[in-house]
């Protein structure tokens, strides 16, 4: 796969990289818009700390350039042998697939790895018509690509809603699911936020916070190069031990985290809480331009209602000072609503090879649509 392709209608070279490191920080991170999740030290490092491979991603990126080689798209891709670590089930498709004489595996992600974080996937520069045409390209390079090598399908998880249409309008097929994000309406305090919710939830929160209070911990938080040693090992511990008691062995490493502390397009943020000297729990955040997006927690031992004070009030508090616009605190978590969050949709779009096979899931995602519409509706009214 990895080989040009002339595209005469851009006067362009596409091509399929099995690194990132075939093209520059700079030229990469100036399609990305500022997200972290994209940006190539995240992915990047993902790559260089042996992150990918054994988890069965193997990079096939794509670029496309001008013909004086500068950098006109790009979209991160993966060759995946599993589902692992993607967030959009489709273990039931893989399965139905199977079991009709099909081979669902090896197939094609385009994804932030173990990240269910929304964002640009079809990355381009240039104006409005011509990253229309960029975008367009990578798509049909991709689709191209399924249809010659015979690959099940490719999927794009967790695009941003303003690349839907496109993606539809390509033949991909749309599904939506739900999330629950905590948006900052301007608020001065945590106080402030707190008198724009109902007396019941107001009373809830202050009680869950006093019953934290009373664990007599105290907390820390550490931004980016200012993160040490001392608290990088302890938070991965606590990430190992959160791993290990829900879905075994843990996806990154430590080497993984401390590198991102170098970095200025993923900067890491560690909520951290201290008994006396010793450090018995953390939780791991990424900073974006205007979102704090939370991804890992972990604790020694058990805490009374630790996990929402270092995991959504401290984040909360956080994104109010430093003037976020929202915390994206991850994947699931109906008990957020009870905490500030709203529901929020998200998308993925899915290219299927097979005519057959596409019909089918078509009528999947059209009764699972409706559902998830009607929840979205219900929690938020």
């Amino acid at each position: 796969m990895d080989h040009p392709n002339s595209i005469e209608k851009t006067k362009a070279t596409l091509k399929f990289h099995s690194s990132l490191e075939d093209v520059t920080k700079t030229e990469w991170n100036s399609l990305t818009n500022g997200n972290p999740f994209v940006s190539y030290s995240f992915l990047r490092n993902l790559e260089s700390h042996n992150c990918l491979r054994p988890q069965g991603w193997e990079p096939r990126h794509v670029t496309l350039r001008n013909s004086q080689g500068q950098l006109l798209g790009a979209m991160p891709l993966y060759l995946r042998s599993n589902s692992y670590g993607e967030f959009v089930f489709d273990w039931a498709w893989a399965d139905a697939y199977q079991r009709a004489g099909g081979q669902y595996y090896p197939k094609l992600v385009t994804a932030s790895p173990f990240s269910p974080v929304s964002g640009p996937r079809l990355l381009a520069k240039a104006s409005k018509e011509e990253t229309n045409i960029t975008k367009k390209t990578l798509i049909s390079a991709t689709t191209n690509l399924c249809i010659e090598n015979n690959i099940s399908s490719w999927h794009s998880l967790f695009p941003a809603e303003s690349e839907i249409e496109l993606f539809e309008s390509s033949g991909l097929l749309i599904r939506i699911g739900c999330q629950y994000h905590w948006y900052n309406e301007g608020f001065n305090s945590f106080e402030n936020f707190l008198s724009t919710l109902k007396s019941k939830r107001r009373k809830e929160i202050r009680r869950e916070r006093a019953a934290a209070k009373e664990n007599g911990l105290c907390y820390e938080i550490a931004v980016g190069k200012d993160i040490s040693e001392e608290q990088w090992q302890s938070f991965f511990g606590f990430y190992c031990s959160t791993f290990y008691k829900k879905w075994g062995e843990p996806r990154l490493n430590l080497d993984f985290f401390t590198a991102l502390s170098d970095t200025s397009d993923a900067k890491p943020v560690l909520f951290l809480a201290k008994k006396e000297k010793k450090y018995v729990a953390g939780a791991f955040a990424i900073l974006g331009e205007d979102t704090l997006y939370g991804r890992h927690w972990g604790c020694a031992e058990h805490y009374n209602m630790l996990h929402f004070e270092l995991c959504y009030y401290r984040t909360i508090e956080f994104c109010i000072d430093n003037r976020l616009v929202c915390l994206d605190a991850g994947a699931q978590g109906e008990h957020k609503l009870k905490r500030g969050f709203a529901p929020t949709k998200t998308y993925s779009a899915h290219w299927i090879t097979d005519k057959n096979f596409k019909s089918a899931i078509a009528n999947f995602l059209d009764e699972e649509t409706r559902a998830i519409d009607a929840y979205i509706t219900s929690k938020s009214s």
